[in-house]
């Protein structure tokens, strides 16, 4: 008997059966939330493997030597791998009514259009060129520093990160950390383990919370804890090119 090979469904269709009415809910609770899987046990390896081709990336940023933390990143160039690029598009669709709600809630104008493609071309107007899609690798020891992914004026306000290795089999540690500034109240910590092949929606650089004259923006800032063993890669996907 022949065994029929399984196809995976596409990354629209994975984006798609996550549960967005329950992303909305915790990402206004926390800050952030996770999603369902987005890439195979197979795409993840190869993700991985993609850390040493050199052709892939526009460069290269040592953590340490910036004081960044520990540990090293570097940016894809343009064109993407496929996986990256159709992710990219799909999380856009779903993120985009998030990010026009906050902004609503807090009086601002939202700048963002239907598609990734326009928003990118208003980037790119800009002078916001350079595309923002990373992977991080970290060794044991390593850690990220506590930052924001702005790189220009336009920011979108939401962003992901998917795990690439199992932790507690490939590493150990590397909590994924989240700290807010709340208004007129001491910051609130939150850590979240980055399940492989599943991404964690997170907020950028602020997000609305109640306070006792309305709507607030909190600043958020995001790191990484330090690996205490293993090797630990995550693919992080920003929604605005850097200038």
């Amino acid at each position: 008997m022949t065994t029929a090979i399984e196809i995976p469904p596409a990354h629209a269709d994975r984006v798609a059966a996550t549960d967005w009415t329950a992303v909305k809910a915790e990402i206004d609770a926390h800050g952030c939330a996770p999603t369902g899987p987005l890439l195979t046990l197979e795409e993840c390896r190869e993700i991985a493997a993609m850390y040493e081709d050199d052709g892939r990336f526009r460069s290269t940023v040592d953590m340490a030597r910036h004081r960044f933390g520990s540990g090293e990143y570097r940016y894809f160039r343009y064109p993407f791998p496929d996986p990256l690029r159709e992710l990219r598009e799909s999380l856009y669709e779903r993120l985009l009514p998030i990010a026009r709600d906050w902004w609503a809630r807090l009086g601002r104008p939202a700048p963002w259009p239907d598609t990734l493609a326009e928003w990118l071309d208003l980037c790119h107007e800009a002078g916001q060129t350079r595309p923002t899609a990373i992977l991080l690798r970290y060794r044991q020891d390593d850690w990220n520093a506590l930052h924001r992914d702005l790189y220009g004026d336009l920011v979108f306000p939401l962003q992901v990160v998917i795990g690439i290795d199992e932790p507690g089999a490939d590493y150990e540690g590397g909590e994924f950390l989240l700290v807010e500034q709340r208004p007129r109240a001491q910051s609130r910590g939150t850590s979240r383990t980055l399940a492989q092949g599943r991404g964690l929606v997170f907020t950028t650089r602020d997000r609305p919370v109640r306070s006792a004259r309305g709507w607030s923006a909190a600043p958020v800032r995001h790191g990484v804890s330090a690996v205490r063993s293993g090797l630990r890669h995550t693919l992080g996907l920003v929604f605005h090119d850097a200038a």
